[in-house]
């Protein structure tokens, strides 16, 4: 083998290796196993106050303080105990693993007021409506169409306007 070709050869190694780390290490965005619980997945808040901060640790300063139990968020990314999440609104930060809930599937309610109807394919009649901002125990989704539960009322909304409601 020339220089040339043992100088490429160790290249090609070296890149090799570095990618397999970064696969080992979870490199965010990189293949995950299929099936697996890696993020994306949808979690709810679980008190009525909960600090998000700007990295993951308790040095980090805290960039939101929400006031809800039940609040629907993503989580994007894992890491030591912290989960890298974001609300309805888009807003992201870090919160630690324990003051979130992988068992309680909620949604919100977004956009504009939303007919909540009687059949699982949206016909039947209207039962009552929901306003933007209300959170809905979310039951399973046929063809664009949620099974919601707010305060013990059962019915119909579609899958667009739930925030939580969609694959992550």
């Amino acid at each position: 083998m020339s220089k040339r070709q043992l100088y490429a050869f160790a290249h090609a190694r070296a890149t090799v290796l570095v990618l397999f780390a970064l696969l080992v290490a979870g490199f965010p965005g990189m293949v995950r196993a299929a099936g697996s619980d890696a993020p994306p997945y949808w979690v709810a808040l679980r008190a009525s106050q909960s600090n998000m901060r700007v990295g993951p640790g308790r040095d980090y300063r805290i960039n939101w303080t929400y006031m809800r139990a039940g609040m629907p968020m993503k989580v994007l990314r894992e890491m030591e105990g912290w989960v890298l999440l974001e609300d309805p609104d888009g807003a992201r930060g870090w919160m630690l693993m324990q003051f979130v809930s992988r068992k309680a599937h909620n949604a919100m309610v977004r956009g504009q007021v939303t007919d909540i109807r009687e059949s699982r394919d949206g016909s039947g009649r209207v039962l009552w409506r929901a306003e933007p901002g209300v959170i809905a125990r979310l039951g399973d989704c046929y063809t664009g169409w949620c099974k919601v539960d707010i305060d013990g009322r059962q019915g119909y909304m579609p899958q667009s306007a739930l925030w939580g409601a969609d694959k992550p």
